[in-house]
């Protein structure tokens, strides 16, 4: 990604997920760290309209607020690119602050 933008703020990040039809997921980690790696998930069969959270594949679709919990407390940001006008991207990086 050459140009990007960081994100931290809850709703700008539900803002660009919801925009390109994605969900908060995460998976197990394998790699010993207590807390689940963080996912986003844009598939939109992985989640048809139920209130519960699904298996996609191997992550788990979860609400926001479990999703930030374990955003927050690792004190993680969202990189996204610097949109191009009339294109969305689903590239993006979750990574430590």
């Amino acid at each position: 990604m050459s140009e990007t933008i960081t994100l931290t703020d809850h709703d700008a990040i539900r803002d660009w997920v919801a925009a390109r039809g994605g969900a908060p997921a995460m998976v197990e980690s394998s790699s010993g760290i207590d807390d689940p790696v963080l996912r986003i998930v844009f598939e939109q069969q992985a989640y048809p309209d139920v209130d519960a959270p699904l298996d996609a594949g191997g992550l788990e679709v979860v609400e926001w607020d479990d999703w930030f919990g374990v955003f927050d407390r690792r004190k993680m940001v969202l990189i996204v690119p610097n949109e191009q006008p009339g294109k969305l991207t689903i590239d993006y990086q979750i990574v430590e602050g």
